[in-house]
């Protein structure tokens, strides 16, 4: 690190944001000020205005004297995980599974509170929208998104829905965080979530997770549809055990890597 202090173009200032940032950790997911001073190794005035920075950027919030992350900070990681070879991975098992149902397929990640689309086989338009790669969509809203929430610490899940507050998007969806939070432990125990109408009536789609090596979740898989072409039970019943099977393929896939 000395060497990189005495570089010219060495920004100390950003590297010691960074510094505040991994402070933080699946140990110590909440700090005080006194403890993110100690484990950076600067003192507490400073550490306070890198604090109060990334509270005002929206990648740290505070309760009282107790700072935590914010689920933004999932998006300094999303170009990064677009350059790995993870929509590629997926795509040939997309391909494959979009002709056994027949419908169009895709693959997103979570970024904040929302879902973005990073593979995607297409079959007809079925939203008044056009998707493609980049799309994002409100994670609540949406059967990907609510398995990629799922997989979140309901701490983590809580603090999604205070930053950007669901709403009623169509009748049919589920806007009530405390119904979301009940909807989200449901798809969590049984692995999967089909949602039908609730990002725009008249589309259905179901989802499941995909885990990386590690076993963390790092996309989500669907198939989405019509009403007008099939019904919940058909989503559930035919299109969900293809669905499951790419998930597995594509798990398989991911181990290798």
């Amino acid at each position: 690190m000395a060497d990189q202090r005495s570089d010219p173009d060495f920004v100390q200032s950003l590297a010691r944001g960074l510094a505040v940032i991994r402070a933080f950790d699946a140990e110590h997911p909440e700090l005080a000020l006194s403890d993110v001073a100690r484990r950076t190794d600067m003192p507490p005035a400073a550490a306070r205005r890198f604090l109060r920075t990334l509270e005002a950027l929206g990648y740290v919030r505070a309760n009282g004297r107790i700072f935590a992350l914010t689920p933004r900070v999932l998006e300094l990681g999303f170009s990064y995980l677009s350059a790995l070879s993870l929509p590629e991975t997926m795509q040939p098992h997309l391909e494959r599974l979009s002709r056994d149902v027949a419908e169009s397929v895709s693959a997103a990640v979570l970024a904040g509170s929302e879902i973005v689309y990073v593979a995607r086989v297409p079959t007809r338009r079925i939203m008044t929208v056009g998707i493609t790669i980049g799309t994002r969509f409100p994670a609540y809203a949406t059967s990907m998104g609510r398995v990629l929430l799922a997989s979140l610490p309901e701490e983590a899940v809580a603090a999604v829905l205070a930053q950007d507050p669901p709403r009623a998007l169509t009748e049919r969806t589920i806007a009530e965080p405390a119904d979301l939070v009940e909807e989200l432990r449901r798809i969590r125990e049984q692995g999967w979530a089909l949602v039908d109408g609730e990002l725009e009536l008249g589309l259905r789609s179901v989802a499941v997770p995909v885990h990386g090596r590690d076993g963390a979740v790092v996309a989500a898989v669907n198939v989405s549809t019509s009403a007008t072409r099939d019904s919940v039970e058909r989503l559930r019943d035919h299109h969900l055990p293809l669905l499951q099977e790419a998930q597995r393929s594509i798990e398989a896939d991911l181990r290798l890597l």
